[in-house]
């Protein structure tokens, strides 16, 4: 962690909001005139698209799981030196994964391809991550202890499910019996290096729909954010002024001390107005360290 160079991590799987998550923090940096270095996790997989295919053939050859959520596909090591290096320095290098064609055109590349690493702007008032392991802690690396606010999004389980069923069918063409097979697959993963996480998370945003999911398996439609609640934890409460946000969020009412829980469609609201005082505050003490390195500096 670092004043003079402050990190935000968003960290989770598909499913919580990721539309509403990224429209909020726009709004925010903008209402608050950050200049963000914006990375995405995927940026940081091991292997490109065609890559992880045959990886993963390989893996059921030897009766192993190899997915997206466990170190055997993501590079951690590069992630934390990202980390630490722009905590340190203010900068760092990055890349891009193309998902989609419409990604891909104004590289001349393909999709499920990266970009060249590049370095970061010049200029930036603080790193932002969205991905799925911005509070990754493993035997060897420890990327969590580099955030300076580590902000988890997820979803119940069946709802995640749900939501990669009918993504990966509808958009992406695989069976569902495929999907399936590879949410068994990637389970092991996904209790080892993605749940830890939302233990070490300062604020956790939890989606839990008020429709029926119990069998995810079967599910035609995914639930509307006005079809869900959101659970939002906070691992200190102390400071935080609860009765505030409960007369501006209409609906909104407290489940345990640290706890608050609003309308699925108030999310992105509520992550205005709980987010903005904190990245203020990273923004207040990166000026108050700056000016104090000026001073010694002078000296």
């Amino acid at each position: 962690m670092s004043s003079r160079n402050p990190i935000i991590a968003v960290t989770g799987s598909s499913g919580a909001g990721t539309s509403t998550t990224i429209e909020s923090f726009a709004h925010i940096f903008r209402s608050l005139g950050i200049t963000p270095a914006t990375v995405e996790g995927d940026s940081f997989h091991r292997y490109s698209r065609q890559e992880m295919d045959l990886e993963k053939r390989k893996a059921r050859e030897d009766r192993r799981n190899i997915s997206y959520f466990g170190d055997q596909a993501n590079d951690f090591d590069a992630l934390e030196k990202l980390f630490s290096t722009y905590s340190e320095t203010g900068k760092g290098q990055m890349r891009r994964y193309l998902h989609t064609f419409d990604e891909a055109v104004p590289y001349n590349q393909m999709p499920g391809t990266f970009t060249p690493w590049e370095k970061l702007g010049e200029g930036t008032d603080l790193l932002f991550y969205e991905g799925l392991h911005g509070g990754v802690v493993t035997e060897k690396n420890d990327v969590a202890k580099h955030v300076d606010l580590l902000i988890g999004m997820v979803p119940i389980v069946n709802l995640e499910w749900i939501q990669k069923i009918i993504r990966d069918t509808n958009q992406r063409g695989h069976s569902r019996e495929a999907v399936t097979a590879s949410i068994v697959r990637s389970m092991e993963d996904y209790i080892s290096y993605i749940t830890p996480q939302f233990s070490k998370t300062h604020i956790n945003f939890q989606r839990v729909p008020t429709v029926d999911t119990s069998n995810p398996f079967s599910a035609k439609a995914i639930p509307s954010l006005d079809e869900s609640f959101v659970v939002i934890r906070f691992r200190e409460a102390t400071g935080v002024d609860f009765p505030y946000y409960l007369s501006m969020i209409d609906g909104a009412f407290m489940s345990r001390i640290n706890t608050l829980v609003v309308p699925g469609g108030k999310m992105g609201l509520a992550m205005e107005l709980l987010l903005t005082p904190l990245i203020r505050d990273l923004m207040e003490k990166k000026h108050r360290a700056n000016k104090q390195l000026d001073w010694m500096t002078d000296l």
